[in-house]
């Protein structure tokens, strides 16, 4: 099945967390994206949810890579959110640990992420 609405986590491969940890930061970005979306970009949002909500999680080096790439979303006019650890755990309170993006038009999102590989 082709997928025309997407959603992509972008992670930091500097950080080394848990697998358990790792997989919350995405989730709360996936809902905080998914969230907003639906209030900003509903059409979107509704499109998205009936093609089945398609996720994809890659990999970036560093913090410093959300903030260009937060931008380029921006730019293009598609919900970015980065998520900021509360330190309850593993690592110190502010952490900017993903960075969520869209859901969007794939062939729109692809122009901020479609360069990043898989996790």
């Amino acid at each position: 099945m082709d997928f025309d609405y997407k959603m992509v986590i972008v992670t930091r491969q500097d950080l080394k967390l848990s697998p358990g940890k790792l997989a919350a930061q995405v989730a709360h970005a996936a809902v905080a994206c998914a969230l907003e979306t639906k209030k900003s970009k509903s059409k979107w949002f509704t499109k998205w949810m009936h093609e089945g909500a398609k996720k994809a999680i890659v990999k970036t080096e560093n913090v410093e890579d959300f903030f260009f790439l937060n931008e380029k979303a921006k730019k293009l006019d598609i919900i970015a959110t980065i998520i900021s650890d509360a330190g309850h755990t593993e690592i110190p309170a502010g952490t900017q640990t993903v960075l969520g993006v869209g859901p969007a038009p794939s062939n729109i999102i692809d122009q901020v992420t479609g360069d990043l590989s898989l996790l």
